[in-house]
């Protein structure tokens, strides 16, 4: 800002002393409107002002820190106040550390294009990259800003970063350490001695971490609590630094006191508003046993969990812990302060783009008038979750007063209606192409419907259907399907066209039912008659045609998380089929599957997936079953590594051709870890291990295994899946295939 001395100069050289004003004029002035501007002042036209008042105007004007200068003029009555803007940043750089990384430059940067220039802030953002290049564990770094002038008066601010030397621990050592495993330690602290081979996954590099130094010690502490040691005592770590090499030697210094156990668990409800023989029901920690802090977090917990779900949302649950320092024993107090009981006053949905409000309303389980209940809030968000049409969900829970409070439901719109495109290459098929049209929320009624065409060598699938969950927003659901397929095999072909049709009802929350009928005409077409001496009447008398006409009755069980990726929760569900209420076709099945899914970043620090799939069908031939519905293994869902469908019983001929007839019994089963690969794509690495079993009589007569490496992607037309497989226990005559892909399956 200029001079005010010689501002003061100039005003006294045209006797400001007493002016009266005529009129107030701008000049240069862009960031601010002129009618907030004239507000600023203390003055307006037709007012007599000073020296004094003039200054305060433009100090005032300056600190609104758009401006390098702010003046003012006075001639005849007429004031005018004249300003230099600052720059405008139009363009900002990041080079030599996460180069141009866009969630660096919003979280560490913090400037944003279009900002005014401003050195100050420069030079704060300059100390932020410092502290997160530090925070890697690299020091003496150094980060220079270059500042460019551009043609249109804008500046081009670049960030240039010198990385510094990481510092690697060669050695970490624990003095005092008598009654725990120092490993317990190295579960918890960020930084750890280097390990051979370090870089490989698993194993310890050694980098120093230096803003978990403080917090290291802590971990340590609370590992001790975990065993009743609450006296333990951790000092800060001692490091030595050689700057030589960049290697450093650290030691802590622990004295682990005694193990204290559980004398007493006293509850103390400022206001009783349910039994203590209730809220014990739900404590752990039992009485002389060794004291856990991570149980005495989890018991505060569930505790809070059970007043909450009497509606008690902003109950308070404080724990206490008495020492006995002379026999090592601790008393445990939870004291509980329920407050007021909480009402929901309303409920707003917001990001919903595309899908309607009552299709997520419909979903909740807390509505406007309702008590509060925090299992009724997290069992909503699974529900939302479970509808597979959004990134994410989360409810905001916004206090009112001490006794209401308002929900607001967040959704970010993920790809519905999509182009699905699958299929996978095999010795015996060739390449399999899967071509779908499906949108599993039309128009955003929460309506599924789909064409699906599948075309290889052999085979020829193609299939409509149309399904909506919540019939009139219900607990009913119905759906409708039409298909028609040609399979060519080495010694037949067959046919099917055939329809179904459905009802639904959920029952609860996680448990839902169907009901349903499907009628088909299915064709065979023998190239020739089997010759398998005196087993081909037998044998031919599976490939006969024949209508089916079946009823279905299932019921299901839900509690995951999430539609396409779930993390926590389990599947289950069992269907009976009886068919022969018409047509040739007379048999009963039954399937069951289950799946269990559990997120691992709580053990390993990362979002990593542990799933497992299981499935068991099987089939009582009580008239007539054909060989297209008995049961075949092979490909993605049951054991990857083969053919969909190539793994069964089978006939020999005379020629020493076998023909595969099915199985009446089968039981598969898959272990998978899913781990993020490339998390801005939304890209997963996933490794897997299958293994069937098929037979008629046992389900010892056929056991086959497949293993391997597959990707998992969010694409922006939907989660596609890329399978690497290699099959376990083959046999020579078995249909091995190498990779199946497929796109918008659950995952």
């Amino acid at each position: 800002m200029r001079n005010f001395l010689a501002i003061f100069l100039i005003l006294s050289g045209i006797n400001l002393s007493a002016i009266t004003i005529k009129s107030i004029n701008y000049e240069g002035m862009v960031h601010i409107s002129q009618p907030v501007a004239l507000r600023m002042l203390s003055f307006e036209v037709n007012d007599n002002i000073d020296d004094e008042i003039l200054d305060e105007a433009i100090k005032k004007y300056f600190k609104q820190g758009y401006f390098t200068d702010v003046w003012a003029e006075y001639d005849d009555g007429n004031l005018t106040f004249h300003f230099k803007e600052k720059a405008i940043i139009s363009k900002i750089e990041l080079k030599g550390w996460k180069d141009n990384d866009k969630d660096i430059l919003d979280s560490v940067v913090q400037i944003k294009k279009g900002s005014l220039y401003d050195k100050k802030k420069l030079l704060a953002a300059k100390k932020r990259i410092i502290e997160a290049i530090s925070q890697e564990g690299s020091i003496d770094s150094v980060v220079e800003i270059e500042e460019e002038h551009l043609d249109n008066g804008s500046i081009k601010v670049t960030f240039i970063a010198n990385e510094g030397e990481e510092i690697i621990i060669e050695n970490l050592e624990y003095s005092g350490v008598e009654n725990l495993d120092s490993g317990l330690f190295n579960e918890v602290i960020a930084n750890k001695e280097h390990q051979f081979m370090g870089w490989f996954w698993g194993r310890n590099s050694g980098d120093m971490k230096l803003t978990d130094l403080a917090y290291d010690p802590l971990r340590i502490r609370d590992t001790y609590m975990q065993y009743g040691y609450l006296d333990a005592k951790v000092d800060e770590p001692f490091v030595r630094v050689n700057f030589d090499d960049y290697t450093a030697q650290m030691s802590y210094q622990i004295e682990e006191g005694e193990a204290y156990s559980i004398s007493k668990i006293s509850l103390q409800q400022s206001d009783k508003v349910i039994s203590d023989e209730k809220i014990r029901e739900v404590i752990d920690l039992e009485i002389g046993e060794n004291f856990n802090i991570n149980t005495f977090r989890s018991d505060a917990q569930k505790i809070k969990t059970i007043m909450a779900d009497l509606s008690y949302a902003f109950v308070q649950v404080t724990p206490d812990l008495r020492k006995n320092k002379k026999d090592h024993t601790v008393e445990v107090v939870f004291k509980i302060v329920p407050g007021e009981k909480v009402t929901i006053r309303n409920v707003v949905i917001s990001g919903n783009t595309r899908t309607l409000d009552r299709i997520i309303r419909r979903e909740l389980y807390l509505g406007p008038g309702d008590k509060y209940s925090l299992t009724d809030l997290k069992d909503s968000r699974n529900s939302i979750g479970r509808l597979g049409f959004f990134e994410g969900n989360t409810i905001e829970e916004r206090r009112v007063d001490n006794s209401t409070m308002d929900l607001v439901v967040k959704v970010k719109e993920a790809p519905t209606g999509n182009i699905q495109i699958g299929g996978g290459y095999g010795s015996y098929g060739g390449l399999l192409v899967t071509l779908a049209v499906n949108d599993r929320n039309i128009w955003g009624s929460g309506i599924n419907m789909g064409v699906q065409v599948e075309r290889s060598q052999k085979t020829k699938n193609y299939s409509f259907n149309i399904s909506n969950p919540r019939l009139n927003d219900s607990d009913f659901s119905g759906n409708f399907s039409v298909y028609m397929s040609d399979i060519e095999y080495n010694d037949y072909d067959v046919s099917t066209l055939g329809t179904g049709v459905g009802t639904g009802h959920r029952f609860s929350r996680n448990i839902t039912g169907f009901v349903g009928y499907n009628y088909s005409k299915n064709d065979y077409d023998l190239h020739d008659l089997l010759d398998v001496g005196e087993d081909n009447e037998t044998v031919n008398y599976y490939f006969e045609s024949y209508a089916k006409s079946a009823m279905t009755i299932s019921a299901s069980f839900d509690n995951t998380d999430d539609y396409y990726l779930p993390r926590e929760g389990a599947t289950f569900r069992q269907s009976f089929e009886k068919s022969g209420l018409g047509g040739e076709a007379d048999f009963f099945k039954t399937r069951t599957n289950f799946g269990k899914y559990n997120g691992l970043e709580d053990y390993v620090g990362f979002d990593a997936i542990f799933r497992y799939k299981a499935r068991y069908y099987f089939a009582a031939d009580t008239g007539y079953l054909p060989v297209a519905e008995r049961f075949y293994m092979g490909g993605l869902g049951s054991v990857r590594g083969y053919e969909s469908y190539s793994i069964s019983p089978s006939v020999n001929e005379k020629d020493g051709r076998k023909r595969l007839i099915g199985g009446a019994q089968t039981f598969s089963n898959n272990v998978e870890l899913s781990l993020p690969l490339v998390p801005k794509a939304k890209m997963r690495l996933v490794s897997f291990l299958d293994w069937g079993f098929i037979g008629d009589d046992s389900l010892s007569e056929f056991s086959r295994g497949g293993y391997g490496l597959g990707l998992e992607w969010f694409s922006p037309v939907g989660p596609v899946q890329i399978m690497f497989a290699r099959p376990l226990n083959n046999e020579k005559d078995d249909r091995t295939s190498k990779f199946d892909f497929t796109m918008g399956q659950r995952f």
